[in-house]
């Protein structure tokens, strides 16, 4: 099995992607190439996977190709655009500082946190409840 078994599948992902994918930081001449590496990396998982295992799967940030086993000598292949935005990261960070303000602001002013005396116990006294046989 190589990347060629499969070109029917990278050439509708081509066209798919010339179509349709508006950017992902690559042309469509990189992503060709993108697609027949990960093709190859998916068929070496796919060939090298281990007992009870049914999938190869290769990704980078923009492509996830899966081969899946089937009845068949030639396994399913699905190629996948996956969803990123390059704002993704500033987002989360921003919802971290929100829930950091909310946090501080609903927090008792007069509460430490570094309190240690809030809780006392006395060793001897739990030892005294405890009787042996």
């Amino acid at each position: 099995m190589t990347d060629e078994t499969f070109t029917k599948e990278i050439r509708e992902a081509l066209s798919n992607y010339d179509k349709y994918v508006v950017c992902i930081g690559k042309t469509v001449d990189e992503c060709e190439s993108t697609l027949t590496s990960l093709m190859r990396k998916a068929i070496h998982a796919f060939e090298t996977r281990a007992p009870g295992l049914r999938h190869g799967i290769a990704l980078d940030r923009h492509i996830t190709i899966i081969l899946s086993q089937s009845d068949s000598d030639r396994p399913h292949c699905g190629i996948y655009f996956n969803l990123h935005s390059p704002y993704q990261k500033q987002i989360a960070a921003a919802a971290a500082r929100r829930e950091q303000e909310l946090a501080d602001h609903n927090k008792p002013d007069d509460q430490d946190e570094d309190d240690d005396d809030d809780f006392e116990t006395d060793s001897e006294d739990e030892d005294d409840d405890f009787e042996e046989d």
